[in-house]
């Protein structure tokens, strides 16, 4: 049977077959293998000719391992430069960059953003000795170098080098304009990689000539302006085009420290630095002894401006927010905008007076060198003042608004917060100050005591860790994680928007934030549970002058977060705090009721305070940019006791707010003092208020009291009184204050017949019948 299988004809067919395949398979692999040898043969054939021995082969060698390092090399610089070319855009020129003109909060002009469209100088008006001066000090090979100054990095790294701390800078003209075009100020390896790229980039996008133009006109050079011909108007009330040599010189010395040398706040050190750039032009083959000779013996004097000073952080975080604003399509398409702030030049100049005398005073002793602050509006949110460091001029970096710091036990009021709002604790209510351990990890309390058996109030004025981290568990039902959740759900609540990652310590404190959100989210205990935005601007108008956005009507408005019970509770324990706790420093006097909260981490790498009124809401940071500890700072040191500096200030000439929840003694009243007005009018006046001045727009306004109060008391005049220019109710149209704040000179009649003028610092003069009141 098998054998008749295999005799068919289909079955010879493909077995035919299969051998055809199998001879066609073994044909075309030995063919192959055939080829194979052969080209192989022809290669090795061809590579023999390039065959070296001795010596030379060394040399092959030693380049062909060049070459595999180049390679890779070459890839590994393409990986650094991706990101630095990123930072690049179509508008990396900032040619629609808006150009902002910002004013205070009673319309004076404080300060410009951006770039001036309307005052540009080409750079061949420029004095020749002014380019020359730059050149010399900054980067004498500018023209020479392909954007990274080789030969002059080298140079600085020996001179450095030999006098044991930095003498010269490495940094060419062009990796310092990509500094400014594109990346920030802090001192990292990574921003260095980027700012080389980012030179070779420019380097190749753009001529030496608009390199330099583009220098010139955007670095920093002190007291609040940007490029030389800013420069040249704010310290010798000048054009650029007409600076002497002397001047040139002074101005080309600010630009490696623009605060330390800043002529209008150390004119000796200014000079001092100016000859130093004469020298350099001498160097560098530029001038001669004999052409600097009349700028050393007759060196330039800078404009008197000791008094000013320019709220630079406030401008920095201002100018962010109308740019966001922009983005958002909220402006139109005007790029010239005038911007009314909220910001109070009393309170920011107040501000930066505290933390330079604190720091000055006793920053040795605590090994503290910096410190940021920020104060708000409790009831709006509306930034009165940012400071953002020590010395604006030695560092832009804003510790106000970008650092984000642990912020130690001020963060136990979210706790405590979420604790209320659970239904399971009262201020009253009785908790245990005992050990507790979630896993390996044991917190202790500032000292290693306990407390015991303590009402929460109590707990929350000596900041017991224990308690924070008992309370976190309770609200999470026993589950500390599920606790923690509801802690940061609360601080969201409240308008905080950093990481708060989600570690066993973030209850005391762990959690890094801002100062900004801190002093913000703060707020909402001082206006009874509202959570607001903190913003600067109040209006905005286009080069017209029409208003294209107001606050009032296009921002985002207190919301209440939680109940005013609820708020009214936390209150009364953090006005113990202050009162009973560890933040007494901070109590600003019998009348003014404080509550806040004190915050130390771990190694005294950062020291806070917190705290507000029914007026005002801020927080004050003590630390160190490197992270490095401090000797014993603690919040309620150093850091209560600026807030209070700033604080005792700003609340003077107010109406003061009460705060919600914080008990009031009824039999107390502010005391009142009887003085004699022009004409025998009495003047009732509150001590405990910042004293009122009068603005010479505000004296201007006497002149129109006795006309404005003639027509008050006509019952058929029905309408306002109209000031000179024919806006109603103002002296002076520059001078429309924002909502919220009166501007010097504002004359308004109440429904009462009575009128009040505004005054200088906020302000308001009460007309009643003879009588002036000095009301806020």
């Amino acid at each position: 049977m098998f054998d008749a299988f295999r005799k068919a004809p289909s079955v010879r067919r493909m077995a035919r077959a299969m051998l055809a395949v199998d001879a066609w398979v073994n044909a075309s692999l030995y063919e192959s293998g055939r080829k194979a040898r052969a080209r192989y043969d022809a290669f090795s054939a061809f590579m023999d000719r390039f065959h070296v021995s001795g010596p030379t082969r060394g040399v092959v060698a030693l380049a062909c391992e060049g070459l595999t390092l180049g390679f890779f090399g070459a890839m590994l610089m393409l990986a650094l430069a991706i990101p630095a070319f990123r930072e690049t855009s179509d508008d990396w020129l900032k040619k629609q960059e808006l150009a902002v003109t910002f004013l205070d909060r009673y319309g004076v002009e404080v300060g410009r953003r951006g770039i001036r469209h309307d005052d540009s100088i080409p750079l061949d008006a420029l004095p020749d000795h002014l380019i020359k001066a730059v050149l010399a000090t900054e980067d004498r090979r500018f023209y020479e170098h392909f954007g990274i100054d080789v030969i002059g990095t080298l140079r600085a790294v020996t001179v450095n080098a030999r006098s044991s701390g930095v003498v010269q800078g490495g940094s060419s003209i062009t990796q310092q304009l990509a500094k400014n075009l594109f990346l920030s100020n802090e001192r990292t390896l990574e921003r260095k990689v980027k700012e080389a790229f980012l030179a070779l980039w420019l380097e190749f996008h753009l001529s030496k000539k608009e390199i330099l133009k583009l220098y010139l006109d955007r670095a920093y050079m002190g007291g609040g302006a940007f490029g030389v011909q800013a420069a040249a108007e704010f310290y010798f009330g000048k054009s650029a085009r007409d600076l002497t040599l002397a001047e040139s010189a002074m101005l080309a010395g600010l630009f490696k420290a623009p605060t330390r040398y800043a002529p209008h706040i150390n004119l000796p050190a200014a000079r001092g630095r100016a000859n130093v750039v004469l020298d350099n032009m001498v160097q560098a083959g530029f001038m001669s002894e004999g052409q600097i000779y009349a700028a050393r013996r007759n060196p330039a004097t800078a404009v008197d401006r000791k008094q000013e000073a320019s709220p630079d952080w406030y401008l920095d975080w201002a100018f962010q927010e109308i740019k966001q604003l922009a983005e958002r399509r909220k402006l139109g398409d005007d790029r010239v905008l005038t911007v009314r702030t909220a910001l109070d030049m009393g309170v920011e100049q107040r501000a930066q007076q505290a933390i330079e005398d604190n720091l000055r005073q006793y920053g040795p002793q605590y090994q503290a060198k910096q410190s940021a602050t920020v104060v708000i509006e409790t009831a709006t949110g509306a930034v009165r003042a940012i400071v953002g460091g020590r010395d604006y001029g030695a560092s832009q970096f804003n510790r106000a608004v970008d650092a984000l710091r642990q912020p130690g036990s001020s963060f136990k009021p979210y706790v405590y917060l979420a604790a209320l709002m659970s239904g399971k604790f009262r201020p009253s209510t009785i908790v245990v100050d005992s050990p507790v351990c979630i896993g390996n990890w044991c917190p202790k309390n500032y000292g290693g005591s306990y407390g015991g058996s303590v009402p929460l109030a109590v707990a929350l004025a000596k900041s017991y860790n224990t308690v924070a981290v008992k309370l976190t568990t309770a609200v999470g039902d026993g589950n500390p994680r599920a606790g923690r959740a509801r802690v940061v759900e609360t601080a969201r609540r409240m308008g905080v928007t950093a990481p708060l990652n989600d570690t066993v310590s973030l209850p005391i404190g762990a959690a890094e934030v801002t100062l900004l959100e801190h002093s913000a989210a703060y707020a909402v205990f001082g206006n009874g549970g509202r959570r607001v935005e903190p913003h600067a601007a109040i209006e905005i108008r286009n080069s017209r002058g029409d208003v294209i956005w107001r606050h009032d009507r296009d921002g985002a408005q207190p919301q209440q977060a939680f109940p005013p019970g609820v708020i009214a509770e936390m209150n009364s324990m953090l006005v113990k705090v202050v009162e009973e706790g560890t933040a007494r420093r901070a109590i600003l006097g019998p009348d003014i009721k404080v509550g806040g909260k004190t915050g130390t981490t771990n190694g005294y790498k950062d020291a806070w305070f917190c705290g507000f009124t029914g007026n005002y809401t801020g927080c004050v940071w003590y630390g160190n940019d490197d992270d490095s500890p401090m000797n014993n700072m603690t919040g309620g040191t150093l850091p209560a006791q600026t807030w209070r500096d700033i604080m005792a200030y700003a609340h003077q000439g107010v109406e003061l707010r009460p705060l919600p929840g914080a008990p009031v003694d009824p039999t107390k009243t502010p005391s009142i003092a009887t003085l004699s007005g022009p004409g025998g009018a009495r003047i009732v006046e509150i001590t405990a208020q910042r004293p009122t001045t009068l603005s010479r727009r505000s004296a201007e306004a006497l002149a129109e009291i006795e006309s404005t109060m003639r027509e008050a008391t006509k019952p058929t005049d029905a309408s306002p009184k109209t000031g000179p220019q024919g806006r109603s109710g103002f002296l002076d149209p520059a001078r429309r204050a924002p909502r919220g704040g009166e501007a010097p000179g504002r004359i308004t009649r109440l429904s009462d017949g009575s009128v009040t003028v505004a005054a200088e610092g906020g302000g308001v003069i009460r007309i009643d019948g003879g009588t002036l009141t000095n009301v806020r």
